[in-house]
């Protein structure tokens, strides 16, 4: 960022650097006489102080020019050194300025950070149709960024896949992307970005600036019902560095990648369908205080039901992890729950434990807890949790009382958890309200 000055040579106005030609009395003086005219030397001598007069005037007119192109050239080269100073301060001003920022950073100075960041972070070179504005704001103490990414609109995405010269008709026909190639190139688009995004962040030095990088993605665009200015989010992810630097980047896919990472990503997002993000898009929230990623946004009303399946198994993994749970890996799951393995590291109570997350409003049926189990078994996992914001019936406490290694957590118990781990004042659903 420091910038070096190397002072430029003065180089005069062509009009200023040749002077003007100095007049020169042979020029003006009048032959000598000859012959009879030697006998007339009154009107020889008169033809002498004539040409001595018109020689006085050319000679002050060339002392008039020379003076002022001497003056000039003089104020030419004053402005050339005040240029050269005014840039030499300049230039002192700016690696003075760039030191500062220095010596605040490796101070941890949460501005400084955040300035640097977004410095660095604006300058990566991507093309020239994608937007490059970022906000950023740094948990000194977590060592964790908090990033707000803009994205292009879906038209970024060129409409025609290629042109053909049909030499018949001497006439160029454009060969149009099909609608759902257009929304994969966008979907796939998005994903990329968020991935260089973070990626940006970790190749950035000092590298114990940061351990956690948490990125919400959003677009701007406007309602279409009601022509509003809008900025709904379309991913929400967060992760460690050593977890991005087990990333082989140039063979992942994108979007699995972003599931790996438990990111919350829009369904739809060239319908611009958005996500709750994981932390508040206000980042002046967090230059105070440290976010807890989908906990921070929650107000103390929020009603589980009311969330998407994916954020509210977020918020699960988050309780867990707030419980001590850690090495958590998310499985594939064909419901609204989420398949978990995570680990206890307690000596004694600890091993792995497969966790389940049902956002039911009526009561969850038995199969659900032997499909527990069933996956308990398959994993050879030491315990099973099923969490639901509803309620378990009596066919499924009998059969966790025989098997010994399962817990049931119904919705007062949930809401107890998130309130005493995440201090949550949550509601399970409006029928609570």
């Amino acid at each position: 960022m420091r910038r070096s000055f190397k002072a430029q040579r003065f180089e005069a106005p062509p009009a200023l650097v040749t002077p003007a030609t100095q007049p020169q009395w042979e020029r003006y003086a009048p032959p000598p006489p000859s012959g009879v005219g030697r006998l007339f030397k009154g009107a020889h001598n008169k033809t002498v102080d004539q040409a001595k007069a018109r020689f006085a005037h050319a000679t002050a007119l060339y002392e008039q020019v020379e003076h002022e192109r001497l003056a000039a050239l003089a104020a030419a080269e004053a402005r050339h050194r005040q240029a050269e100073e005014s840039r030499r301060q300049e230039v002192e001003q700016h690696n003075a300025q760039v030191a500062d920022l220095e010596s605040r950073v490796l101070a941890r100075a949460p501005e400084a950070v955040e300035d640097y960041f977004e410095l660095l972070i604006e300058q990566s070179p991507l093309p020239a149709d994608l937007p490059v504005d970022v906000e950023v704001a740094y948990q000194p103490d977590s060592k964790k960024l908090l990033m707000i990414r803009e994205l292009p609109g879906v038209d970024v995405i060129p409409p025609n896949r290629e042109y053909t010269y049909v030499k018949s008709r001497d006439e160029i026909v454009a060969r149009p992307r099909l609608a759902k190639e257009v929304k994969q190139a966008y979907a796939n688009l998005v994903a990329q970005i968020v991935l260089r995004t973070m990626r940006d962040v970790f190749e950035v030095r000092p590298s114990d600036l940061v351990d956690e990088v948490a990125v919400n993605a959003h677009v701007s665009t406007r309602n279409r019902a009601t022509g509003k200015p809008e900025r709904p989010c379309l991913v929400s992810v967060s992760a460690t560095r050593k977890q991005f630097e087990e990333l082989v980047l140039t063979e992942l896919d994108p979007a699995e990648c972003l599931k790996y990472f438990n990111a919350l990503v829009s369904p739809h997002p060239w319908d611009l369908e958005a996500v709750r993000p994981i932390f508040d898009p206000d980042l002046s929230k967090y230059r105070l205080v440290d976010a807890h990623d989908v906990a921070a946004v929650l107000d103390g009303r929020v009603v589980l039901l009311e969330m998407k399946p994916f954020e509210f198994e977020v918020l699960v993994k988050q309780l867990f992890e707030a419980m001590g749970m850690k090495s958590w890996v998310t499985q594939a799951s064909r419901d609204d729950g989420l398949d978990a393995l995570a680990v206890n590291e307690d000596p004694i109570m600890g091993g792995v434990c497969v966790i389940q997350a049902k956002r039911y409003k009526g009561t969850v049926e038995p199969d659900a807890v032997r499909a527990l189990a069933g996956v308990m078994d398959d994993k050879r996992a030491s315990r099973g949790v099923l969490v639901t914001t509803s309620r378990f019936g009596k066919a499924s406490w009998d059969f966790v009382a025989r098997h010994g290694r399962i817990q049931l957590i119904e919705g007062p118990h949930l809401k107890h958890l998130l309130a005493e781990y995440l201090n949550l004042d949550v509601l399970l659903g409006p029928q609570t309200r």
